[in-house]
């Protein structure tokens, strides 16, 4: 274990919202409102002072119609000062690490003591886009975008969507369809024993939802499906390509959710009696040199795990963000270590793919498997439209 030092980064305080189906259960509540609920639980969780957060920086992709700064709304939301000032970041799947990644540079450049990092995404609540509409139209039907599938899961270089995309270079990363199937029978089977034993307990918040009619209470993710197998999976038909793998079963849906870390320097923890949780290592940012996205998880770990002079087999943990099966298969391979052991406690196929969210979803969880003291070291990675990644290693205090 790294000697920690009075300047690193670590995490005090990390909370999420259940992760619910597209016009599921929280599909009432706005992207902001999400973030607010995981912002709240985050500084409680830590026994922060929400007066204590001098800057908040949340990803979110699908911002169209959710009013002027986000995350000034989310923050404000949770108790947060108008004082601390705030900002979203778009970088599509990567949106909510990017955000922690930005707010830790600004914790080691002495410009905060304590800031909210974090993502969000209501993709049920997502507009229709009426483009091309103030220069008039003269003659004819005017069309309509999907906010989601135009500026999320769209690539702007090749005008076909992710899943098209991620066929369209299976030869080059190749992942059998049997082995993508594995991939996503595991994720569900996996999460559903985690929340079955309580797995996710310290990092899930549940949100109360009120209508005029009745009062829920979400307390768990509503995509995680029962009896799922590879022998179900293997059933279902390609939706990408007539003789591809890709299928809506090793997919990644669409889905709502939030989730926050709180930062600040291992210093400022011990000053204030915050207890950390774990430290932030080295990150790998990485693009090119197209669009795919197979490879770029790995990619980044490995940029990560040179900065930081580790291995990927001193990695107790590893996160790839389940976009897509194909893409955690693959980016295994590349790193030499076995697809079985990612995401032991399954992925996006299964709990779901919020996508300005998702990055600080797999940094919370991380967070709280290494909080656990069972782990020491661990990795997160994700792909991302433009055919980008990125990754983070942490470690335990």
């Amino acid at each position: 274990m790294t000697k920690p030092q009075p300047t690193d980064v670590v995490v005090v305080g990390a909370a999420r919202t259940p992760f619910t189906k597209f016009r599921g259960a929280l599909s009432s509540l706005t992207a902001p409102q999400l973030a607010s609920h995981a912002i709240r639980a985050a500084l409680e969780q830590g026994s922060v002072p929400a007066e204590a957060v001098d800057a908040v920086h949340l990803g979110q992709v699908l911002s169209a119609g959710v009013g002027q700064n986000p995350a000034k709304q989310a923050a404000l939301g949770a108790g947060i000062s108008p004082n601390a000032h705030t900002s979203s970041v778009n970088k599509v799947c990567l949106s909510g690490l990017t955000a922690i990644i930005d707010s830790a540079r600004l914790l080691r450049s002495g410009e905060a003591r304590v800031v909210v990092a974090g993502g969000m995404e209501s993709m049920s609540q997502a507009p229709h886009l009426i483009r091309n509409t103030r220069t008039g139209t003269k003659y004819g039907e005017l069309s309509t975008a999907d906010h989601i599938e135009y500026d999320g899961l769209r690539a702007a270089d090749t005008g076909i969507s992710m899943g098209e995309l991620t066929e369209k270079d299976a030869d080059r990363y190749p992942a059998t369809r049997e082995e993508q199937d594995r991939c996503a029978a595991l994720s569900h089977q996996r999460a559903k024993r985690a929340h079955s034993t309580e797995w996710f307990a310290k990092e899930v918040a549940p949100v109360t939802v009120e209508t005029r009619r009745s009062t829920t209470v979400v307390d768990s993710d509503e995509g995680v499906r029962d009896n799922v197998t590879e022998e179900s999976l293997s059933d279902l038909r390609p939706v990408f390509a007539k003789e591809g793998t890709i299928t809506a079963g090793n997919s990644s849906p669409l889905s709502d959710g939030a989730a926050a870390v709180v930062l600040c320097t291992a210093e400022t923890a011990e000053e204030e009696g915050w207890t950390p949780l774990a430290t932030l290592r080295a990150v790998g940012q990485v693009a090119g040199p197209d669009s795919s996205l197979q490879a770029q998880p790995a990619n980044a770990l490995q940029a990560a795990l040179d900065r930081q002079g580790w291995l990927a087999e001193d990695l107790d943990h590893i996160e790839i963000n389940e976009a897509f099966a194909a893409v955690v298969v693959h980016s295994a391979h590349v790193l030499g270590v076995e697809v079985d052991e990612v995401n032991p406690q399954g992925g996006a196929i299964a709990i779901g793919h919020p996508i300005g969210a998702s990055g600080a979803r797999l940094v919370v969880h991380a967070v709280h498997q290494l909080a656990k003291a069972n782990i020491e070291r661990a990795g997160v990675g994700l792909c991302g439209g433009g055919g980008q990644g990125e990754a983070i290693l942490l470690e335990a205090e």
